[in-house]
């Protein structure tokens, strides 16, 4: 069975680019954080606001590993896709990707997210709601370790 994929198209925006008019490159991580939350909120059925605000639970990035292949420039439109690489009873490995209309790729991150709670700061399991909807909507995932 193949990956599920999650993709949202996106227009870089004026506040994306630096003065050489392409994306400033620490705008993919915001771009790639909110699709994070559109995957919880829209894929998932996890309210992450909820998640991180009543309940207390964070998914602070713990490692990043990212290639930059082609520039992205002001209006253009792409599409922002993330996929689940691996599945631990604390963490969470993506795989996140921006292509252009074309299809090729000009940015590519594997970010490993760590649940915590927010009180103390120390890593906790993921919650079971969110272990199930993973488990559920992404049977591709690989198993618990």
């Amino acid at each position: 069975m193949k990956a599920a994929t999650f993709r949202r198209d996106r227009r870089i925006r004026f506040s994306d680019c630096d003065p050489a008019g392409i994306v400033f490159y620490p705008q993919y991580f915001v771009m790639d954080n909110g699709l994070v939350e559109d995957w919880f909120n829209d894929a998932l059925g996890v309210d992450y606001a909820a998640l991180v605000t009543q309940r207390r639970i964070g998914l602070p990035t713990v490692r990043l590993e990212v290639d930059f292949r082609a520039v992205s420039r002001f209006a253009d439109l792409v599409t922002l896709s993330l996929r689940l690489l691996r599945l631990t009873r604390r963490s969470i490995t993506l795989q996140l990707d921006c292509t252009g209309d074309n299809g090729g790729v000009r940015m590519a991150m594997r970010q490993v997210l760590v649940a915590t709670s927010l009180q103390t700061h120390a890593a906790v399991e993921i919650p079971a709601d969110v272990r199930t909807a993973i488990e559920r909507d992404w049977p591709a995932a690989p198993a618990l370790d």
